[in-house]
Formats: structure tokens, sequence, C-alpha cells
């Protein structure tokens, strides 16, 4: 194993020796030591408890990301356990590279995840004889809250055991119900608005793993909505920020991530992993995209999406006869004909409200609970609370044309054909080195804001089926602001046989981050 707990002392020689490798040219070590003193305060040693089995694998799991994420050799990493004296080594860390950036980057990026992710607590020992437990940045003092009722039976951090006796109360959860929660298996597809709440709700609830897909980085417009986070973890990958607090909240839930988006080629795999899936993104390709793999898989799975003040959800039950999202909608529509926060804007309790009740609809599921018999489309108004059931009639859906699988079977296959479609770039000027004309779908208004800068065509999105003539011409890459609409009108032009056409990945913000 590269990661180890110790209750001794570690031998340092023996761990660099075990990381020496004739192809590393560099080699960065780091050690934590204990200090005789702590935000003012006069340190006499310290006392570490972890939760030895969940921190040994997340552990092996953080070194092994940082193994590929910067291509280095080999990593190491001892953490020590039980009673330290003041200049004892606490924590050692070793990366073996051919080259010292790499070392350097890799060594720093597993301090930081060890101390969010693992289930290690610290508690000080003073010279004034009280003791802190001091968890990452939070002190949970001893004495604090002697006073109050309130934290009576507070349970310090390293003697953590789950409590659902509120919801184990229940008579259609009991311990039964609890089992099956922790046995469960649940995806959740975007970490942002919509998904905060569901996974908060279902880690809270005990379910045993869930994973976790998103590829985009926290931006501080995303904090009104997105309370998982703060502001310390602006610029950082949601996929990881939300598995870190799964194991603040629940470190019994095993977490697995995703920090790249589902695509044709895998979706129906990943589905069958898991036993219920959850769609919470704004990102009509991706709904659609899950609906096809849940069918094809046979794993149910809740859709939620939100327009300014209302929203709406829908369970695909992914069961003979049943209906999917095609049925009622068989056509993915323009990303210019469905809002999202960034356009059309947000209130953030709105994807909280339609997240929440994602997590409750999965938990009704997984525990046999009622639910509606009829399948529908549940639309509701948070400003007047107004509620809309929109019956969805098989028959008319996808039985029409072969059945849901059918359907769905074609549409991963079309998808798949033009799987060429999307490429990516990290600046326009290598676009066009590489012989594209550079297509601006976007409106006037957000060029006028962002102008390209650059030679290109400004086509809006909604107008692009007319120009069909003009773009069949040569490579072509179409560029919008996030690459959906550009994705979209892509696929459109390949099917009048324009097979040159691409689209930027990402759009304009995916450049932007490169930047």
């Amino acid at each position: 194993m590269r990661f180890r707990l110790s209750n001794v002392q570690v031998d340092t020689a023996q761990q660099r020796e075990g990381l020496k490798h004739s192809g590393s040219g560099g080699f960065c070590a780091f050690e934590g030591w204990v200090r005789d003193s702590n935000e003012g305060r006069e340190v006499d040693g310290l006392e570490y408890e972890a939760y030895a089995e969940l921190a040994e694998a997340e552990g092996e799991r953080i070194l092994a990301e940082a193994i590929e994420r910067y291509g280095v050799t080999d990593a190491g990493c001892v953490h020590r356990t039980g009673d330290l004296k003041v200049g004892d080594l606490a924590v050692w860390i070793g990366v073996s590279a051919a080259h010292r950036d790499e070392a350097f980057r890799a060594c720093r990026y597993i301090i930081d995840e060890i101390k969010h992710r693992l289930p290690i607590w610290k508690k000080e020992h003073y010279l004034t004889g009280d003791t802190a437990w001091v968890a990452c940045t939070h002190v949970h003092r001893a004495h604090e809250h002697e006073s109050d009722p309130a934290h009576h039976h507070h349970h310090e951090p390293g003697a953590f055991t789950p409590d659902y006796s509120r919801q184990v109360r229940l008579r259609e959860v009991g311990e039964a119900g609890q089992s099956r929660l922790a046995a469960a298996r649940i995806l959740v597809i975007g970490a942002g608005g919509l998904g905060c709440p569901a996974i908060s709700y279902l880690a809270g609830a005990g379910i045993g793993t869930l994973g976790i897909v998103d590829g985009d980085r926290l931006e501080a417009s995303n904090l009104h909505r997105q309370t998982l986070y703060d502001t310390r973890d602006i610029g950082e990958l949601k996929a990881e920020l939300a598995a870190r607090r799964v194991a603040a909240l629940n470190p019994t839930v095993a977490v697995q991530t995703w920090t790249e988006p589902l695509h044709a080629g895998n979706a129906v795999e990943i589905f069958r992993q898991f036993d219920l899936v959850l769609e919470c993104t704004d990102d009509m390709r991706s709904r659609y995209l899950s609906s096809d793999a849940a069918v094809l898989s046979g794993t149910p799975l809740v859709l939620a999406s939100v327009y300014q003040y209302e929203g709406q959800l829908q369970v695909v039950t992914a069961q003979p006869g049943t209906p999917c999202l095609r049925c009622l909608w068989p056509l993915e529509p323009a990303p210019e004909a469905v809002g999202s926060c960034v356009q059309s804007g947000v209130l953030g309790p709105v994807p909280g409200m339609f997240g929440t009740m994602q997590a409750m609809e999965a938990l009704k599921l997984l525990l046999d609970l009622p639910r509606p018999c009829e399948p529908a489309l549940l639309l509701l108004n948070l400003l007047d609370y107004t509620t809309t059931r929109l019956p969805i009639d098989v028959a008319q859906g996808c039985a029409a044309h072969g059945g849901c699988v059918a359907v769905a079977r074609q549409a991963v296959a079309l998808v798949q054909s033009q799987s060429d479609i999307d490429v990516v770039f990290g600046r326009l000027e290598d676009a066009l080195a590489a012989g594209y004309r550079l297509v601006d779908l976007r409106e006037a208004g957000e060029i006028a804001i962002e102008p390209l800068e650059l030679p290109s065509l400004q086509v809006p999105s909604a107008q692009v089926m007319a120009h069909v003539a003009e773009l069949a011409e040569g490579r072509t890459l179409l560029i919008c602001a996030s690459g959906r609409r550009s994705g979209h009108a892509a696929r459109l032009l390949r099917a009048e046989g324009l097979e040159h056409v691409h689209s930027l990945v990402g759009g304009l913000s995916a450049l932007r981050v490169i930047s």
C-alpha cells in the first residue's frame, strides 16, 4: 500500500528508499511535525484518531490521483496515529518523478487532499491542561458548550458513529430499510444547484456509495445556490469538493468521482454500476443521454430542472411499458430554447427545493415508499405554489416508434457515430493554425461584451440552418459561450451532410479556465 497509518515512529530513510526509481530525476518530501504552539496557545502534545478503514482507502485513492494527474513515478504517505510529543513527525509524504516540477506539484496536491478528505482527527493537549479537537480548519473545544444544553451529548470526532435513529423510527424505514440504504449505490450527475442538496441528504441518510459526476470548477457566482461549498473552494473541481464534504458529513459513505462528463460510449456501463441515478445538471444533452442510458441499463432515473421560479420533476423507472424522457419530448430542443441559470437567472432556494425533491424520490424508490401510480411530469411554481401533473401517455410516446429501448439504442448509436464533432483547443489561434474557420454562434449582445478579436463569421445559433451552403466549404469550428449551442448546431449540420463541422468543447468558458 502506498498510504498507511502508523502508531510508531516513521523511518523516513526507509520510506525514501522505497520510492527510488532509475527513471526518477526528482524527489520531493513533506514532513509535518508537532509544534509547541497553535493559535497562540502552548501545546504539550497531540493525539491522532482515525477511521482507519476509510482513511486508508481514501489515502490510496488520493495517491493514485496524484500519480495519474501529474505523471509522477511513485508516491507514498505515512500518517501517525496515537499520542505524539512536540517535535515528533506526524505525517510524511514522498514523491519521485522524472522532473522536479511534477514532484513538487504532486506533493502539494497530496498534502492538501489528505487535509481535507481523510477522516483523521487531531486533539491538541495544552500546557494549561485543557484539550481541543482540531478537524481541518475547525476547532471543537471540549469546554466551549458546557453551558449549552443542546451540546450535552456532543461526541468527539474520533468516536463518530452515524446515528440514523430519527429516520429508523419511521415504521416504513426501520432497521431493515436502513440496511437497504447502506447497501444502495446512487449516481448523482451534476454537483451544482440541484446536486448539492441531493448529495447532502443522500449522504446524511446513509447511502452506502455515492457516485458524483461533474467536470466544472466552482465559481463565485455558484455560491448563492450551491451551499455545499464556500469561498475558499473557488477554482476547485466540484466533484472533488463534494466528495470532501460527504466525507466530513458521513465518513461511512463511499464516494466515487468522475471529473469528465459521461458520454455515449460509457454512460450505459456506468449506469449499470448503480441502483439509481439522479440527473442534476442544466444541460439538455446530459438529460437525454441519461434517459437513454437509464432505459438501456434498466436503471431508475430521477430528472429535475429549474427555470427562474419554477421547476419540473420526472421519474423514469426504466421498467418495460413505462415512459422515458423521449416519450414526452422525442427530440432534444435547441439550447437557445431552454433557459439556464446563467441566461435566465435563478434564486438559490429554487434548485435547492428541487434537488431535495430528487433526493426524496430516490429514498422513496429505495424504501418502496408510496409514489403516484400514473407516470407524469410534476410542475411546481414556487411563487404561488401551484402544482400541475402532466400525464405521460406511453402509447403516444416511444411506443409508436418501436419502444423506449429501440429509440434509446438509435439515439445512442447516432451520438456515437458523431463522436468526432467535439474538439478541444487551448486557444482559438490554434484552431486557425489547424485550418479551421471560426463561426461565432452567440447573439450580438454577447459578442459586444466579449468579442473574439479574430477572423470569424457571425451567425446566431437559431439561424444556423439558413447558412448550410455557406458552411459546407472547408473545416468549420462552431463557437458559443458554453459549447452547448455549438454542439447542437454541429449535430444538425452533420445531419445535412456537413462532415467537417465541429464544436469547441466547453466554448469560450473553457478557454477562460485554461488561460
